[in-house]
């Protein structure tokens, strides 16, 4: 258990290196899963289009949805997001930067499996082989003999070998080379695209704006330390309010067995010298519960902690003017450095 514990510690002191290496193992899955996928085209007219799109647009959005899940800090955006203002004013580029964040982790699978599908061709081949020219690449001088609707259920059964009777008109070798090609080369373009397109937001962007970008990445930073902190206060004190609880009732129990028995005294007896140490023990767990002591108040405390924040101006008292993050009024005179911290 001990280990399991060190081990989850690790992962918590570097979530950002956890959650990089879960992005780059979902980025391997996608490309695993797409190998191990058996795509059967439908080969029909009305079919063909409507099954490739959703075989390149479906899966990415479901591995963008699960690496938005698989997140911690999902449930810290939509808390900051939707609690009241109070006395602390939520900060919109502090929203957008999370967002950003998570958003750009969940976006490398997706990527992944777009750009894999793309260069393997079979999902365009599907797509687009109604849309072949024929009378580039066959035997153009039969195109008008034949009716659309005949000429289409033909070229339909290109991605099928097994069922495609139309060599006479194009050879189906030639139509797939043409759509492969064609889609390789708008694969290796959305790779491109997507890398410079990385590039750009990853280094560029915070050269340009590198004072917003320090600030939000630090209250960022700081709702995700404060949220944790407050975690673990709250299961301090869960855990020293239970012990008292247990120890009344223990000692309630004790008090009504010894009434009970005609032999009380005598049993008291041996129990004095253990007295002091539990009395010590049980004064050291009230300390822990900092004068919340009953379940209403522990409730109220937890409903203000999520309707009113504290502002982020610590030794003052009134409430801020504006905009919480900032602060508003005069400055103090002397420079003052403190944090939240949790009792242990």
């Amino acid at each position: 258990m001990d280990k399991f514990r060190m081990i989850f510690q690790f992962l918590q002191s570097n979530q950002e290196s956890f959650m990089n290496g879960i992005c780059g193992i979902m980025a391997l899955a996608s490309a695993q899963m797409y190998s191990a996928f058996d795509f059967n085209c439908p080969c029909l007219p009305g079919y063909n289009a409507a099954y490739s799109a959703g075989i390149l647009l479906a899966p990415p959005l479901v591995l963008f949805l699960l690496g938005l899940v698989m997140n911690n800090n999902v449930s810290m955006l939509a808390e900051e997001w939707k609690r009241p203002p109070g006395r602390r004013a939520k900060d919109p580029a502090v929203l957008r930067y999370m967002f950003c964040s998570m958003a750009q982790r969940a976006l490398i699978a997706p990527v992944v499996w777009v750009a894999v599908t793309l260069l393997d061709g079979k999902c365009f081949l599907c797509a687009f082989c109604t849309a072949v020219p024929v009378s580039l690449l066959g035997n153009g001088s039969l195109v008008p003999g034949l009716p659309p609707p005949e000429l289409a259920r033909l070229l339909a059964r290109v991605p099928c070998p097994e069922i495609y009777e139309g060599d006479w008109l194009l050879a189906r070798e030639v139509a797939v080379r043409y759509l492969r090609c064609i889609s390789q080369a708008l694969g290796w373009s959305f790779v491109l695209l997507t890398t410079l397109l990385a590039f750009v937001v990853r280094a560029v962007r915070p050269c340009f704006t590198q004072a917003a970008f320090l600030k939000s990445k630090y209250w960022s930073h700081y709702i995700d330390i404060e949220r944790k902190l407050f975690d673990e206060t709250c299961t301090e004190h869960a855990k020293a309010f239970a012990k008292v609880c247990i120890q009344q009732f223990f000692e309630a129990m004790n008090h009504d067995l010894e009434l009970g028995h005609a032999h009380g005294v005598l049993a008291a007896g041996p129990t004095g010298s253990a007295a002091p140490a539990a009395t010590e023990g049980a004064d050291e767990e009230r300390e822990k519960l900092r004068g919340i002591t009953d379940q209403g108040t522990m409730n109220r405390l937890l409903t203000s902690w999520h309707e009113c924040k504290p502002p982020l101006r610590l030794g003052q008292e009134e409430p801020l003017v504006g905009n919480g993050w900032a602060g508003g009024g005069p400055r103090p005179s002397r420079k003052e450095v403190a944090t939240y911290f949790s009792k242990v």
